[in-house]
């Protein structure tokens, strides 16, 4: 895809997939984005989304717009979907932080919870988008929103709209299933109970929100996130049960239909996005995929030894990818 990305070389304290992970969330950042416009996105007939939108002024469709998606329980505030959009907007590009279904306290905005094979709601973005004239859209997803910008752009297959320029993705949770798995490691006990905690609170709040919908009771105890998918999010949705929406949610069947140039970054020390997946699906055997594997980078950490801008290395790669694509114009 023609760059020669500087490879990622960890900060001397965080060799190690866990120390990466805590880092990479929990490390108080600053950035230099002005604020943003609120904006809802219709994306079906009782759901919007709520995206903020960091427009430089007077140049709609002149520049790109990188749309970011945020992971499981993380929101459009999540450190990460902060970096790249005040990195893309020091370059001078638009930015929109989306917030998936119920994220960042939209639980109002849309009856039903959110899962990982809602694909639709990005191709409603994208086409809003476009109807709205912006002619450079790329999109830029994390784990759980890695998944779903890489469904979303698979589903198009060999004919996505051509203001579809791109799609970059890092520590995507392509394969469900052993995602699930990884986190049930005894090693991985806290991201789960994490992931568990916040799933079950926010169920909490659509109970009391539409309570004719959802039941306060009757599934017993969750204690993984897989079980929270077999009793909640698989029959809410009309899957058998978790493992047959793992199998339809997941990313892995369509990434070898991507069409468009991706940027895909992992880590081979990702604790519960199983570096050994990505080897069974069909990115490899996709030309327009540029698949970036470090040794280290945890789970959407990539904090690296150098200062700057470099830092936060896998946000620096996704605005880098955007700004090459743009220059190929």
């Amino acid at each position: 895809m023609g760059e020669n990305f500087k490879e990622f070389e960890p900060h001397g304290w965080l060799r190690n997939g866990h120390l990466q992970t805590m880092a990479g969330a929990f490390l108080r950042r600053k950035f230099a984005l002005p604020e943003g416009e609120e904006r809802l996105f219709r994306v079906d007939a009782e759901t919007q989304l709520k995206g903020v939108c960091h427009w430089q002024e007077g140049k709609r469709g002149d520049v790109p717009v990188i749309v970011i998606v945020h992971g499981l329980e993380g929101s459009c505030d999540s450190n990460y979907v902060l970096g790249i959009a005040d990195k893309a907007w020091a370059r001078g590009f638009h930015a929109v932080r989306m917030n998936q279904r119920n994220c960042g306290g939209t639980e109002r905005l849309t009856p039903t919870l959110y899962n990982s094979g809602l694909s639709e709601d990005y191709r409603a973005i994208l086409l809003e988008l476009m109807a709205q004239g912006f002619t450079q859209i790329y999109f830029a997803g994390y784990s759980m929103g890695g998944n779903l910008v890489t469904k979303m752009a698979g589903e198009w297959g060999l004919a996505p709209p051509a203001e579809l320029r791109g799609v970059c993705v890092v520590c995507p949770a392509l394969d469900l299933s052993a995602c699930a798995d990884a986190l049930e490691k005894t090693e991985n006990y806290l991201y789960q109970r994490h992931f568990v905690k916040g799933l079950m609170t926010r169920y909490q709040r659509k109970a009391e929100l539409f309570p004719e919908r959802y039941s306060r009771n009757g599934f017993g105890a969750i204690r993984t996130v897989r079980e929270f998918d077999d009793a909640i999010t698989a029959p809410q949705f009309g899957y058998k049960d978790a493992e047959d929406y793992y199998q339809h949610a997941g990313a892995k069947s369509v990434v070898r239909r991507v069409s468009v140039p991706m940027l895909m970054i992992t880590a081979k020390d990702d604790p519960f996005v199983p570096y050994g997946a990505f080897l069974k699906t069909d990115v490899a055997k996709n030309a327009r995929v540029k698949f970036v594997a470090p040794e280290h980078g945890g789970h959407c950490g990539f904090i690296s030894r150098w200062e700057g801008a470099e830092r936060f290395w896998a946000e620096e790669r996704v605005v880098e990818f955007v700004r090459a694509r743009t220059e190929e114009k």
